[in-house]
């Protein structure tokens, strides 16, 4: 029993409009979680060139940090060799360290979270995790304040750098 070919098409038919439907629907949840990502980040955002940021950033790290990473950003002596216990001192956050090489995303989540559950497999943090110390915000602050303290050049490198690891 052969169905005539005009029977076929209509169903066809009914399922494009479903289809098209469905991934209307999936781009526009997409785009409202992705904009919704985006907005928690907002406050976060570790900008240098937000002044009541940086204001609000040298407090936290004069508080928070300064007692590890020295009150200049100079970090501890000998940061790169390591304590008898298998870490490394505090490294300075001023141009001579390592904290420029870094996103943001990759220094807030270290601030956040401790320096261990994002080391390396057999390299041991001792940062301590601030999520329970400070607000996401404050963090940012803290970072948009030892930005802020770069030479321009160094900013712009970190700027690439971050730019380049949102992608």
């Amino acid at each position: 029993m052969n169905q005539p070919k005009d029977r076929a098409r209509p169903r066809r038919r009914g399922i494009l409009p479903i289809v098209a439907l469905a991934a209307i629907a999936l781009g526009g949840l997409a785009f409202v979680y992705g904009k919704a990502a985006m907005d928690a980040n907002k406050g976060t955002r570790a900008d240098a060139g937000d002044a009541k940021l940086v204001a609000e950033g040298r407090a936290v790290y004069a508080q928070h940090c300064a007692e590890c990473h020295g009150a200049k950003l100079e970090g501890q002596p000998n940061w790169r060799t390591r304590n008898p216990d298998g870490t490394f001192p505090a490294p300075p956050h001023d141009p001579s360290g390592h904290t420029w090489h870094h996103p943001d995303r990759v220094l807030f989540a270290i601030t956040k979270d401790g320096g261990q559950r994002h080391a390396p497999q057999g390299f041991k943090s001792g940062m301590p995790p601030f999520a329970g110390t400070l607000s996401d915000r404050q963090i940012a602050a803290a970072l948009a304040y030892i930005k802020s303290t770069w030479p321009d050049e160094i900013r712009r490198r970190q700027d690439t750098i971050d730019k380049a690891a949102t992608k």
